[in-house]
């Protein structure tokens, strides 16, 4: 099969599912209306700023197979990208969100480039060194904040409505989430997710396909940072409007890494779930933060354990067991007829 025969391929959707996405996304809007405090509207928020992570993170991880632990240095790119913009230059939000992911793409671009020659454990040890060293910078840079961060970000202006509260963000935040999630599809079920996964499996078996693996595993790279650039430039102007270098620590990347460990590698819906799941987590062991590396690592040993395809690769394949097992009787019972 060559690469002109993936377009070719019939791709799984049509145009009911434009209006199932539609619908299902209308009760997440009443969200801050059923919450009960502000603080579960700022949870919610968070939950949809890692999903964008999530997702992201997937289309290099679970779509194309490449480690990386860098995800998190592209998120705080975006977010100090953007912050920049609006509070050193004076560019509105509705630009510096735009300007953010196309600076985040860039370095997204330069990340991707070790992953034409590196794979494995030295792409991974390759994204870290990248990972600190974007943080050392920020931490020591002044002009970037150093130490102290950026504060007094503004938030953005919809029409003279100023999103300065976590209900108020969320419905800028929930539509551009769920656009995210709906995009992973798209491309997932496109001509290029197919040749994503086909260099997943057998890298050298998709080149003799005529699939062009660099530039392939380059484009997974960029796409991955502008949903970390997006997630960023998001994560800055909301309420309170104050980044820190601390909060793109390597904690931050190995949670991010679990969401997706946990949900299901190269399952959209599975990266969703496990940001829910380990946000939740992260929030209720935040009194404990001297033992969330405890927390994450047995959690991440025992998904990888009795879980190796995350939640949703173990219903997928508890399903396929059952269906397995009633074709299995319904063939018994004719043969004995």
């Amino acid at each position: 099969m060559t690469e002109a025969n993936l377009e070719t391929l019939p791709a799984p959707h049509c145009a009911k599912t434009d209006l199932y996405w539609v619908l299902g996304a209308i009760p997440l809007a009443f969200i801050p209306v059923i919450a009960t405090n502000a603080y579960q509207i700022h949870l919610a928020n968070v939950i949809c700023l890692n999903i964008l992570l999530a997702v992201g993170l997937n289309i290099v991880k679970g779509f194309t197979g490449q480690v990386t632990v860098g995800h998190i240095a592209l998120y705080a790119i975006g977010a100090y990208s953007s912050a920049l913009l609006t509070v050193n230059f004076g560019v509105p939000f509705w630009l510096a969100l735009p300007g953010a992911m196309v600076l985040t793409a860039t370095a997204g671009l330069v990340v991707g480039v070790p992953s034409i020659r590196l794979e494995g454990a030295y792409l991974a040890l390759a994204t870290l060194g990248f990972a600190e060293a974007v943080r050392t910078i920020l931490l020591s840079t002044q002009y970037l904040g150093a130490s102290g961060g950026i504060g007094a970000i503004p938030e953005p202006n919809f029409f003279g409505i100023r999103l300065d509260t976590d209900a108020r963000y969320f419905w800028l935040l929930m539509p551009i989430t769920v656009l995210g999630v709906y995009l992973s599809f798209t491309i997932l079920n496109s001509k290029i997710g197919r040749a994503f996964m086909a260099v997943r499996e057998d890298p050298l078996a998709a080149a003799s396909a005529g699939i062009n693996v660099r530039y392939h595993k380059l484009l997974a790279f960029l796409i991955s940072a502008l949903y970390a650039g997006c997630a960023g430039s998001l994560y800055a102007h909301m309420p309170p409007g104050y980044i820190h270098p601390n909060n793109f620590t390597i904690i931050e990347m190995v949670a991010l890494l679990l969401m997706i460990v946990i949900g299901g590698l190269g399952r959209i819906w599975g990266g969703v779930l496990g940001a829910i799941i380990v946000t939740i987590v992260q929030d209720i062991s935040r009194d404990y933060y001297n033992y969330e590396y405890i927390i994450f690592g047995l959690l991440i040993a025992v998904s990888v354990t009795y879980m190796p395809k995350g939640i949703f690769g173990a219903v997928g394949q508890l399903v396929a067991e059952r269906n397995f097992a009633r074709i299995r009787r319904e063939r018994a019972h004719a043969a004995e007829r």
